[in-house]
């Protein structure tokens, strides 16, 4: 499978091409980064859409920003894509929504079938316990922009599918009982934390907690890989990582 990177030049982008060039079965077709001199002889451009030669599939690592370009650039192609940034704003969102009518899209609030697993157990014990009260409480590094994660956000709204009255309640800073249908979420931000989320549900008598720790960046450039293998030969549309889950 011949691989575009794009955002190759971000932390995640530099470990996604390290494994895909380790990994039997994948090949780099391209990389492009923003923070690239393009030179073709070696595959490598400073914008995505100065590539036009064979590829299979692209993976995006690199911003929201991005998201015009690229969908712009998957649309042309006609090119399957996994975009695994977050921050998308509404009109982004619905740029996305509207490629995935003609080609296959994954997106993802984050790549980790870990994470993708406690979303799930999350939605089932919110279910159970109609009546708990639950807290979702994320870790990043100081670095990261987008609060609340993507991830946190993710579950949340696999949560929301079990309580579709559910409100959010992100960074709790007034006075004031919980109400009973909120899902309350916080952000930390310190020091290199590649990412923690854990999940809360406290039905009074007994306390469930979920919790999922990343310990490095791999897992992410693996659960992009996953959803390449996922996604291709998928007909048109909007796939997640419950797709995965479930078609196993």
């Amino acid at each position: 499978m011949k691989v575009i990177v794009n955002g190759a030049g971000g932390a995640m982008g530099k470990v996604l091409c390290e494994m895909i060039e380790e990994r039997d079965g994948f090949s780099l077709a391209a990389r492009s980064s923003i923070e690239f001199e393009t030179d073709e002889s070696e595959s490598v451009f400073g914008s995505i859409s100065e590539f036009s030669g064979e590829a299979d599939v692209i993976i995006d690592f690199s911003n929201h920003l991005a998201t015009k370009e690229l969908c712009e650039y998957a649309e042309k192609r006609k090119l399957p894509i996994i975009i695994s940034t977050t921050g998308q704003t509404d009109e982004e969102n619905a740029l996305i929504r509207k490629l995935s009518e003609t080609v296959p899209v994954f997106k993802s609030g984050n790549m980790s079938l870990g994470v993708a697993l406690v979303a799930a157990l999350s939605k089932t014990a919110a279910a159970f316990f109609p009546d708990a009260d639950i807290e979702i409480v994320e870790k990043h590094h100081n670095r990261k922009l987008d609060v609340p994660s993507g991830t946190a956000l993710m579950i949340a709204d696999s949560i929301r599918e079990a309580r579709p009255e559910a409100t959010y309640n992100i960074g709790r800073h007034e006075n004031g009982k919980r109400t009973k249908s909120e899902i309350g979420i916080h952000s930390l931000r310190l020091g290199n934390e590649v990412g923690t989320h854990e999940v809360i549900i406290a039905a009074g008598s007994q306390t469930i907690t979920i919790r999922h720790e990343s310990e490095n960046r791999a897992l992410f450039a693996d659960g992009a890989l996953s959803a390449a293998t996922f996604l291709i030969g998928k007909p048109a549309g909007l796939y997640d990582m419950n797709d995965i889950i479930n078609n196993n």
